[in-house]
C-alpha cells in the first residue's frame, strides 16, 4: 500500500511541475520588476487605499503582504487597507492552482469574490465601522508619499533561479501534503472522510479559516491541496485562503510595539475570514 501510495504521489507531483514553475517565473519577474511601485501606488492611496490594496493584493507574490505589514506597523496604510490586502492575497494557492488544469475554472471565480470581498471589507472598516474600533489599530499616514520609502533595498537573485527556488519549496510541500492526503484517504476510505468533511460544513469553514492563520506557506499549500483533492469545500477554501495571507501576520506581530494592536488585526482577519466563507456556504451552496 505504501508503495503504491508513493508512486501515485510522484506522479501527481510531476504532472503539475511545469505548471508551477510557468506560474514562478511569471511571479517572479512581477515580484523583481513593480515591487516598488506597487508599494508607493498603496501607500498612497489615503481613504481609498483599500482599493489599491485589494487589487495589488491579488497579485500572487509571496512579499506583498509582508511589505503590507511594514507599511501598517509604520503608520503608513489604514487598518482598513492592511485587511483588505490580507484578504486578497492567496499566498501559494494561485500557482498550485494553475498547476492543476482541471481548477483552472476556480482561479477566476476566486480572484473575483476575493476582490470584492477585499474591496467591502477595507471601506467598511475604514469608514463605517472605524467609530467601533480601537484608535490605536486605525493606522494611517497624513504626510506626503515623498516622504515615504519603505522599500527594502538589497541584492536579488535572478528572476530564473528565485522561479526555481520557489518552485522546488512548494514542490516539495505539495509532495508531502499529497502523499500525507493519500495515506489518509486509503486508511479511512474516500467516501468515509468525504461524507464526514462534507458533513460539516459551518465547521469546515470555521476550521479552514483557523488553518489559513498559519502564517507559513505550507497552510495555502494544504488546503489548496484538500480543495483539489475534494475533500473541502468552496467556502472553506474561501475562508482559508482569505485569512491566509502568508507571512503577513508574522511580520506584523514582529514589527508592531504594540503586540495587542497586531493580534487585534489578527482577530479581526480571523472573523473577516470566517464570515466571507459562511455568507459563500449561506447563499451559494
Amino acid at each position: 500500500m505504501l508503495i503504491s501510495v508513493i508512486k501515485d504521489t510522484l506522479a501527481d507531483g510531476l504532472k503539475m511541475l511545469p505548471f508551477l514553475f510557468a506560474a514562478y517565473l511569471l511571479i517572479e519577474y512581477v515580484e523583481h520588476r513593480h515591487s516598488a511601485s506597487m508599494e508607493r501606488v498603496l501607500a498612497g492611496g489615503g481613504k481609498t487605499g483599500f482599493l489599491a490594496g485589494a487589487f495589488l493584493g491579488l497579485v500572487p507574490q509571496c512579499g506583498f503582504s509582508a511589505m503590507a505589514a511594514d507599511l501598517y506597523a509604520s503608520n503608513v496604510i489604514t487598518v482598513g487597507t492592511l485587511i483588505s490586502v490580507f484578504v486578497a492575497t492567496s499566498d501559494e494557492a494561485i500557482p498550485v492552482l494553475i498547476s492543476e488544469p482541471k481548477l483552472w475554472p476556480v482561479i477566476l471565480k476566486l480572484l473575483i469574490i476575493k476582490l470584492i470581498a477585499a474591496s467591502l471589507c477595507g471601506f467598511l472598516i475604514d469608514n463605517v465601522f472605524r467609530k467601533f474600533l480601537p484608535a490605536s489599530i486605525h493606522g494611517g499616514y497624513q504626510g506626503k508619499i515623498e516622504e515615504i520609502d519603505c522599500h527594502e533595498h538589497k541584492e536579488e537573485e535572478g528572476i530564473l533561479q528565485a522561479a526555481l527556488r520557489h518552485t522546488l519549496h512548494i514542490f516539495f510541500f505539495i509532495l508531502i501534503f499529497t502523499f500525507l492526503l493519500n495515506i489518509i484517504m486509503t486508511a479511512a476510505g474516500t467516501e468515509n472522510l468525504s461524507r464526514f468533511l462534507n458533513a460539516s460544513g459551518v465547521l469546515q469553514v470555521f476550521a479552514a479559516g483557523l488553518v489559513g492563520m498559519i502564517p507559513n506557506c505550507a497552510a495555502s499549500v494544504l488546503i489548496t491541496q484538500m480543495f483539489a483533492a475534494g475533500q473541502l469545500g468552496f467556502p472553506g477554501l474561501l475562508a482559508g485562503l482569505c485569512t491566509g495571507a502568508g507571512i503577513g501576520p508574522l511580520v506584523l506581530l514582529r514589527t508592531c510595539r504594540n503586540k495587542k494592536q497586531a493580534v487585534l488585526v489578527l482577530i479581526l482577519l480571523y472573523g473577516t475570514g470566517v464570515l466571507i466563507g459562511l455568507l459563500d456556504l449561506a447563499f451559494f451552496h
